[in-house]
């Protein structure tokens, strides 16, 4: 197709800016001077005063497109949300399964209209609720899931089939699919109508998060059997959410937020690949989590530059014939690393100003964080805020009403087409120099991070980069008079009694064979663990039965320091 602008039109329009910048900028800088000799987005990228259509002199009209066609650039739908509301999906976790599921039903009744799980850190490390490692952290941060009785609790009284659910979990991840399909089953579901999504994203652990139990390729594995089961089995269901959202929180750039979350994406297509199936088979079924940051137009940029180099990866590296193999969908989720303890109430401004760059950039669904996550947990008071926001934002702003506005934009094209070529520059060297799992091994991704995160706390640190609140505009500290989301002390005791009494329960010589026959599953490459998983969840194993009896097999993994 043929590029945007005519190659006199632009020749015009670059003697204009010339004189423009001879005259009237350099008579008005005489009189003012510029805040900065250089301006930078929050990813480091220079930033001229202003764009113009010279600026996309090359960039062919394909590449910007229309909405729900190839590259996707403007969108991965055609009518967005003139059709229907992106999903707000606030997350909730904390106590037992009774306690969250209290949680997500006060949210569905203030027009929540998704449901996301956060699980305690016993949960996503595979400890059982009464093992020595979990003391002190039982629902703490999260809910506590050990078997399928807490799966039960947790959801109960909410129709699966009309709700999409997220989890957010990693290493174990493939456990508690396997809970969530036996739940399915249990109550009658057709399979192929539960929507949501499992994480599952493991590589990103160890680039950021550090939650990981196996060493890398067996971890891989377990992700690769998880996409290949809901091909099969759940079919409208988004088997892994390949995510930059902890790439960010963990210091990245934006720019790296993007690459590395490619980058993992392309191993797991590589993994299921080599089972045999068809990439159409389960690509449409991939999903990505996207974090929202403080720099308005680059995000909207980088969300845009990512659905374009995922449908041209798609595309042409993996041959994917159908359109929805190509099309990127991502969850976005404000930036929890933006907000701050002094002057908590602003963090409401941030998270709005995020929320709006994430719906400006596309996003499928959307989590909005609370005023109060500096402190704790977010209280009832804060996530009703924090929907409301996206509520404002969907019903009263009318952006909504507009296909990608900001199409066109000059600006917005300009660094759409940057990121873009920069993704691309730092996947050839991912490629050129071994590939992504043996870069992580290398600790060449850790590194990358480390490096602009410890830049970026310099700035902060002189005030180069503005935190209001913190390194500017500071007030006089004070008791903040916040209330916090309290932690009951009870919580533990409940979910180990409901631990105890599923073990007491079982039929022990059962779950040990099944545990056995897991091993044997496990020890041959061409087997999916899912339908063994499923059993054994059926049958009262808990995850820590699962997660030990692996590690004999697999071992765990060790991260090399990098420093």
């Amino acid at each position: 197709m043929n590029e945007m602008f005519d190659p006199i039109s632009l020749e015009r329009l670059q003697d204009e800016v010339a004189d423009w910048e001879a005259n009237e900028v350099a008579a008005f800088v005489q009189k003012q001077a510029e805040r900065k000799p250089e301006f930078f987005t929050g990813g480091d990228i220079p930033v001229k005063r202003v764009y113009t259509a010279r600026d996309l002199a090359g960039t062919p009209l394909a590449d910007i497109g229309l909405p729900g066609r190839y590259p996707f650039t403007r969108g991965p739908y055609p009518t967005m949300y003139r059709s229907r509301y992106w999903t707000m999906r606030q997350i909730a976790g904390f106590g037992t399964g009774e306690d969250t599921n209290r949680r997500f039903k006060f949210l569905i009744s203030q027009g929540q209209t998704g449901l996301s799980t956060d699980f305690d850190m016993p949960t996503l490390m595979g400890y059982d609720s009464d093992h020595p490692m979990s003391e002190g952290e039982v629902g703490r941060e999260g809910v506590a899931v050990d078997t399928l009785a807490d799966m039960e609790a947790l959801y109960e009284g909410i129709d699966l089939e009309k709700i999409s659910v997220s989890m957010t979990i990693n290493p174990t991840a493939w456990i508690l699919l396997a809970m969530y399909y036996a739940l399915g089953k249990k109550r009658g579901y057709d399979m192929h109508k539960l929507s949501g999504t499992i994480q599952a994203d493991i590589l990103k652990e160890y680039i950021a998060q550090k939650e990981f139990i196996y060493p890398i390729a067996p971890s891989v594995r377990l992700v690769r059997d998880c996409i290949t089961f809901c091909a099969e089995h759940m079919r409208r269901y988004n088997p892994i959410n390949i995510s930059g959202y902890h790439i960010s929180e963990a210091g990245a750039s934006p720019l790296q937020e993007a690459a590395f979350t490619l980058a993992n994406g392309i191993v797991y297509v590589e993994e299921v690949l080599k089972t045999g199936l068809d990439v159409d088979a389960f690509a449409p079924r991939l999903a990505f989590y996207f974090v929202a940051q403080a720099d308005f137009f680059e995000e909207i940029a980088k969300f845009r530059a990512a659905r374009r180099c995922w449908a041209k990866i798609m595309k042409h590296r993996f041959g994917a014939k159908k359109p929805e193999s190509m099309r990127l969908r991502f969850h976005c989720q404000t930036a929890a690393a933006t907000l701050t303890a002094p002057q908590y109430q602003i963090n409401i401004v941030r998270t709005a100003l995020q929320a709006l760059s994430a719906v400006l950039g596309g996003c499928q669904s959307l989590h909005t964080n609370g005023y109060d996550e500096a402190f704790a947990i977010p209280t009832e008071d804060a996530m009703r805020i924090a929907l409301r926001t996206q509520q404002i934002i969907a019903e009263e702003t009318n952006v909504a009403n507009v296909v990608d506005p900001l199409g066109g934009s000059y600006y917005v094209e300009w660094l759409t087409n940057e990121y873009e070529r920069r993704i691309f520059e730092i996947l050839d060297y991912i490629d050129a120099n071994g590939g992504t799992i043996k870069l992580i091994e290398d600790g060449w991704f850790q590194k990358q991070i480390a490096d602009f995160a410890y830049e970026c706390a310099l700035r902060k640190q002189r005030g180069e980069k503005t935190v209001i609140g913190v390194n500017k505009y500071v007030e006089e500290e004070e008791e903040h008079g916040i209330e916090t989301h309290p932690y009951d002390p009870s919580a533990a005791e409940r979910q180990i009694a409901r631990t105890r009494h599923v073990r007491a329960t079982r039929d022990e010589a059962k779950v040990q064979r099944l545990l056995d026959e897991l091993v044997a599953v496990a020890r041959d490459e061409s087997k999916n663990v899912m339908p063994i998983t499923v059993a054994l969840v059926e049958n009262g194993a808990t995850m820590g039965d699962i997660v030990e009896k692996l590690k004999g097999l697999w071992g765990t993994y060790r991260e090399t320091p990098v420093f």
